[in-house]
């Protein structure tokens, strides 16, 4: 919502979400502009069947790889949220995400800024250790990456093409329930790509070592365990 609620286009015929994973910031997209043909684009076969029920006469989903996507004809809208991480070298998608906008139209983008984060950390010491090698061996330090909000917005104000630009950070801070409520958090996020590799058994295992260094780094109290998450932000108009 911080997101979607930067950009100032009122009544655009076509609007695309990049990554938009089971659909349901693709249906707020189409509360927000009723008149719109919004279309949700993702690779992952099981999120397109889950967001199979929010298809409507004006909301559509296809598959399709961020990497490499291009629309049939220009169009008003581009959101991008929490999926440009996952696509390597993704600093060079935006110039030509911009290209496939109308004149007057609009790129908004939210990424994880938190790669640092003591969760990401404690995944990759986990993972270093001797009994995980063989499965990880090759897999890179970094599976998704992002930058600083300066960094984006230099990028998209140097391709000039009137383009007016608007990055920001926040850093919000969750309060999770549970008996160890960021090792659950992190199943559907950062953990995805290495719990893909291993069996369920393997997972299982994977995560009882994870756990302890979790809750040694997030203490919960008794109202929960404050979960900081800085995220980066960056809307650009083409005008």
């Amino acid at each position: 919502m911080e997101l979607v609620n930067r950009i100032g286009a009122t009544h655009p015929p076509a609007v695309v979400d990049l990554g938009c994973g089971s659909g349901e910031l693709t249906s707020t997209l189409s509360k927000r502009w009723p008149d719109a043909n919004v279309v949700g684009v993702d690779n992952d076969d099981s999120m397109l069947a889950a967001a199979e029920s929010i298809t409507t006469d004006r909301v559509s989903f296809s598959k399709g790889d961020i990497a490499v996507w291009a629309p049939p004809s220009p169009v008003d809208v581009i959101v991008s949220n929490a999926a440009l991480q996952w696509v390597p070298g993704h600093l060079s998608q935006l110039p030509r995400l911009v290209e496939h906008l109308n004149p007057d139209g609009w790129l908004a983008v939210q990424v994880p800024g938190n790669l640092d984060a003591p969760h990401h950390q404690a995944i990759r010491q986990v993972r270093a250790r001797p009994q995980w090698t063989e499965q990880f061996g090759d897999l890179a330090e970094r599976t998704h990456s992002s930058y600083p909000a300066e960094v984006y917005l230099s990028l998209l104000s140097d391709l000039g093409m009137e383009l007016t630009v608007d990055a920001w950070e926040t850093t919000y801070v969750h309060i999770l329930q549970g008996e160890n409520p960021v090792l659950e958090w992190v199943k559907g996020t950062g953990l995805r790509p290495v719990l893909s590799r291993l069996t369920p058994d393997q997972q299982i295992e994977f995560c009882d070592d994870l756990a302890p260094l979790l809750r040694k780094a997030y203490g919960s109290r008794p109202w929960g365990t404050p979960f900081p998450f800085r995220r980066v932000f960056v809307v650009a108009h083409k005008r």
